[in-house]
């Protein structure tokens, strides 16, 4: 996902939104946010709600309850064949090879170069694979797996535009889910799927998320989405838009695509060499990756504070006793912590921790250091 921006009241303070409000490709649940004082943007084609009521109010309730997230605009793609591990294989940088049924994997979908084209969620099941990938990239994704397959016998199900996805996130996301569905979600582990049924109904619901807090994300036909939506609403849940979306993810440090990823951006640069195994066999990407692991020269990501209250915002550059040193991929005032936080790509010299730092914001340099990434962890249970 990109970062957003948009102005209201109590909210511009927090995190800014770069698009504008269009007519789009619209969720089953569009109707519904709208009704409902959802301040709608265009987002990776998709007509999204914002925000309801204030990005903070939105971003505290995840952190203290449970929020709920319309998700439908990502790409959701099923893989069946013979071959589609195969394929799977030589399009991602992690090992799905390795993965147990239900099992959820995160990995990065490469160019020939070893930039980064999209960071996706692997699902295995026991009759074939699953991909989630971000709503802007999906056109591109579907593309580079055709362009990938060959011969391979492989079938590949776009089911983005047929179901909807609903993410529920916060502390009480567990409680307020159980009996929702037959397949109690608290039994999944983390990062574990499962099929199950919600009032008799297929559905996939998955322990994910992209908030740095505990959750699930369910997958449903569209005929059943605003359903599902109502009755996590009665059960406590608050809705919640992809504003406080993007303020809840860069307290978990979770990069964002078009930001922290891109095409030009390799897996090591973004510190996710956990999620590429280059002893897995061939894929796409592989050896320039194995080039670009060893280059030192290359800028790497890495989390600042502010010492001030002024928000470093994207493109802010960083310096280092006068000198530019790096840019500012992501920056918000955190509600969590009550003091600007922001990711950058800096040169490896100055990546330590500790390390003080300045950025420019509109002509001034403002105090930042560097600190360890999350800046956010949820409480053990």
């Amino acid at each position: 996902m990109r970062a957003l921006n948009g102005k209201r009241q109590g909210v511009s303070k927090t995190v800014e939104f770069h698009y504008r409000t269009s007519m789009g490709q619209r969720t089953v649940l569009h109707d519904w946010h709208a009704a409902h004082g959802g301040r709608m943007v265009d987002f990776g084609g998709w007509d999204m709600p914002v925000q309801y009521t204030t990005i903070i109010d939105e971003h505290t309730a995840v952190r203290s309850a449970a929020g709920l997230f319309d998700v439908s605009h990502m790409g959701r793609l099923s893989f069946g064949g013979p071959d589609t591990l195969q394929l799977i294989q030589k399009i991602y940088t992690n090992n799905a090879a390795t993965m147990k049924d239900g099992q959820v994997r995160y990995g990065l979908v490469c160019n020939d170069n070893g930039g980064i084209k999209d960071d996706v969620l692997v699902y295995r099941w026991p009759y074939g694979y699953a991909m989630v990938v971000n709503a802007s990239n999906r056109a591109k994704i579907v593309d580079w797996i055709n362009a990938s397959k060959g011969p391979l016998d492989v079938k590949m199900d776009d089911q983005t535009l047929s179901t909807c996805m609903i993410a529920v996130q916060g502390p009480k996301a567990m409680a307020m889910c159980a009996k929702l569905t037959e397949l109690d979600p608290s039994t999944l582990a983390y990062y574990y799927a499962a099929p199950t049924r919600y009032r008799n109904q297929p559905c996939v619901i998955s322990r994910t998320g992209y908030t740095g807090e505990d959750g699930v994300e369910i997958m449903i036909a569209n005929a059943f989405g605003v359903q599902l939506w109502e009755d996590l609403l009665q059960r406590g849940g608050k809705p919640c838009g992809l504003g406080a979306r993007d303020t809840l993810r860069l307290e978990a440090a979770m990069p964002l695509y078009g930001h922290e990823l891109s095409e030009d951006i390799d897996p090591f640069q973004a510190g996710l060499s956990w999620a590429v195994k280059l002893d897995k066999g061939d894929f796409r990407g592989k050896e320039a990756l194995v080039r670009r692991k060893s280059d030192a020269t290359l800028r790497v990501r890495v989390g600042l504070e502010l010492k001030g209250k002024r928000i470093a915002r994207e493109g802010a550059i960083v310096k280092a006793n006068g000198k530019q040193i790096g840019t500012v991929t992501s920056g918000t005032h955190s509600p969590t912590f009550a003091r600007p936080i922001a990711m950058a790509y800096v040169d490896p010299a100055y990546q330590k921790i500790g390390t003080p730092l300045a950025i420019d914001i509109r002509g001034n340099d403002e105090e930042a250091v560097v600190v360890p990434m999350p800046f956010y962890k949820r409480p053990k249970s």
